[in-house]
């Protein structure tokens, strides 16, 4: 990932025209390019989803529980309190308040749109549950349908957010609803074979995932060289709370794992 990230930083100021071009295939706001890549990404692991382990999902509703209370609860809450600590205190020295509060409000979006199609990568990564993640991240989709305007608007202080109605819709269908479906067309196909064909055939995927996710990293990365290199630390400063509550986050996920067991 950090080579991605610096090959995509070099390229993107080598060839600054490709990642323009690449940039402008999108709709509603999804670029179809990024979109691709995350389809390498989730295919394999969406062929490993067995329908009948996810009817017994709701006989652990513990992890579903969490990934609510975190993802809507506390990420939104805690982005908006570690932004507010670090721009308007810590870092004010160095930062003007009116760029202050554009990037309070940029970490703010950023803790209160949750992530969806990248949390099969990371499951596949960690050896996760397939089905579970599935569960996860569907219910986590409808919260977001009610939720997020209403969040947003509470921590930015305004009434009139924008609901970004088509590029959700999208994403959902994208990055969820389509790779789904030719994943359980795939695995349909695969076990009218042989009862091993289906983890023969991830496992000749799964390499690919892995090569999905560089190169999203790689173009996303690409899109922002310019800025990266023109503002370093300013990209340093928003790390670091950005880091610091994933790192929170997660320490709490793990002491309440400890704690259920």
């Amino acid at each position: 990932v950090a080579l991605g990230i610096g090959a995509g930083v070099v390229l993107g100021l080598v060839l600054p025209g490709l990642f323009q071009v690449v940039a402008t295939l999108e709709f509603a706001q999804v670029n179809l390019v990024v979109a691709v890549f995350i389809w390498v990404m989730i295919y394999p692991m969406m062929i490993q989803i067995d329908w009948h382990a996810v009817r017994d999902v709701g006989k652990k509703p513990q992890g579903l529980l969490l990934t609510l209370v975190v993802n809507w609860l506390i990420k939104p809450f805690t982005m908006a309190a570690l932004g507010v600590l670090f721009f308007q205190h810590l870092f004010a020295p160095w930062v003007d308040p009116a760029s202050a509060s554009e990037y309070i409000a940029g970490m703010i979006l950023l803790g209160v749109a949750p992530c969806t199609a990248m949390v099969f990568v990371w499951s596949q990564l960690v050896k996760g549950d397939a089905n579970y993640t599935l569960v996860q991240v569907s219910i986590n989709d409808l919260v977001m349908v009610v939720a997020f305007a209403p969040i947003a608007a509470f921590l930015l202080g305004v009434t009139d957010v924008t609901v970004p109605w088509e590029t959700l819709v999208l994403s959902t269908v994208l990055y969820v609803v389509l790779p789904l479906a030719a994943g359980m067309a795939t695995r349909h196909l695969l076990q009218q074979r042989s009862t091993h064909a289906v983890a023969d055939f991830t496992t000749r995927l799964k390499p690919w995932s892995i090569v999905g996710l560089i190169a999203t990293v790689v173009l996303l990365f690409g899109f922002q060289a310019n800025t990266i290199v023109g503002q370093p630390g300013v990209i340093v400063l928003i790390a670091i709370p950005l880091v610091l509550q994933s790192y929170g986050i997660s320490a709490f996920c793990e002491w309440v794992k400890q704690r259920s067991h």
